[in-house]
């Protein structure tokens, strides 16, 4: 579905796609069993591009609007997950928020590598006891002297044992949301451990851990924006990761599409190929109508964005739809190759598999739904 790409965008998705299809496709069964992707291929996604998308070039970024970035996130869903995830977390999540709110000198410091894949960023915000409830994180920062000292834990975070750099989100006053701050911390930083988490369901080739901040020193130059603005910071940035992670699903559905209509067509049960059947089509159907639907909001989120207009809702409509999308796809899919479809010599149990948490991180979808009637309504149901 090409409606409203222009022939630099076109071009782009392409080039994606055949980078990824050469460079991550052969590998990602073998990155999900030994459970990490060859960090090698983080600083090919920098040279290609992913990581600089909508970054200014003055600060090492290639630009480029969020429906170019939203193409590249497909393209990521559909050939690993994983890769998605480190992609827009680190570019995404970080970058943008380094961007919107980072003083000139932490634009200098962090963006250029995080552009280029020298540098990876993670978001310091879920923790052991707050996933969906974020304004009740019980992190800590208290001012000394010219520097804040941060203690807590953080879990389920991203890139967490490769990052260079943590946005840390941590309590420096009163409880509740008004009462968080945001800094930019090194991860060599002493005091800050990463551990990684094993064993996932899915997104296994990506790194992700559980950090600990005992003591964690840093200068008041890395607090991002000003104190007690984290839980705004926070809350924007997930805006736009939300779109991010919708985008991703689509690429989840697309595969999960190909996969099947290629396996159906080559496929023969009761003497005639498996897409001759109805029900096949069936589930080829309502694949190929959730992929166009749930692409369609990543898009109007995008130009909304584009636009500078407000965007929240949308994005969330966008997430809500497209993960639950991308489950339901990657069950068909698997219906539909049977028991191969259970191994993972094929790619539709690994699409189930990073499909499941997509309903999870960056807000649920029960959060998407808050989300979407607090709008529609004017009434707030979190309180």
């Amino acid at each position: 579905m090409d409606l409203s790409l222009t022939d630099e965008q076109r071009s782009f998705r392409q080039a994606a796609r055949e980078f990824l299809d050469a460079e991550a496709v052969p590998h990602r069964a073998e990155w999900d069993r030994r459970e990490a992707v060859d960090r090698g291929i983080v600083a090919r996604l920098g040279e290609m591009g992913f990581l600089g998308l909508t970054l200014p070039e003055e600060y090492g970024g290639v630009g480029g609007d969020h429906l170019t970035y939203c193409l590249a996130m497909e393209e990521l869903g559909r050939a690993d997950s994983a890769l998605r995830g480190i992609v827009s977390v680190s570019n995404g999540l970080v970058g943008k928020a380094v961007l919107a709110r980072g003083t000139e000198e932490q634009k200098q410091r962090w963006l250029p590598g995080i552009a280029s894949g020298a540098l990876l960023g993670c978001f310091g915000l879920t923790e052991p006891g707050h996933g969906s409830d974020a304004g009740n994180l019980r992190a800590r920062a208290v001012r000394d002297g010219d520097d804040y000292v941060i203690d807590g834990s953080k879990v389920f975070i991203t890139n967490g044992t490769w990052a260079d750099v943590c946005l840390v989100f941590a309590r420096t006053g009163e409880d509740g949301p008004r009462g968080i701050s945001a800094f930019l911390v090194p991860t060599d930083t002493p005091g800050f451990e990463a551990r990684e988490i094993k064993g996932k369901l899915g997104l296994r080739g990506q790194a992700t851990a559980e950090l600990s901040l005992a003591g964690v020193r840093v200068p008041a130059e890395a607090l991002l924006g000003e104190e007690g603005e984290g839980f705004k910071i926070a809350m924007a940035t997930l805006d736009k990761g939300r779109m991010s992670v919708a985008a991703g699903c689509v690429g989840i559905i697309q595969g999960c599409l190909e996969e099947t209509v290629a396996y159906a067509k080559e496929r023969t049960q009761f003497g005639r190929p498996l897409a001759s059947f109805q029900l096949v089509q069936d589930m080829v159907a309502e694949m190929s109508v959730d992929a166009d639907a749930a692409r369609l909001l990543c898009w109007r989120t995008a130009d909304l964005v584009d636009r500078g207009e407000p965007f929240g809702v949308a994005a969330s409509k966008a997430k809500l739809f497209a993960s639950e999308a991308a489950v339901k796809a990657s069950n068909l899919a698997i219906q539909a190759f049977g028991g191969y479809g259970y191994v993972d010599d094929y790619p539709v149990q690994k699409y189930m598999r990073d499909a499941r948490v997509m309903t999870l991180y960056e807000g649920t979808s029960q959060i998407q739904k808050l989300l979407i009637g607090r709008a529609e309504t004017g009434v707030n149901a979190f309180l």
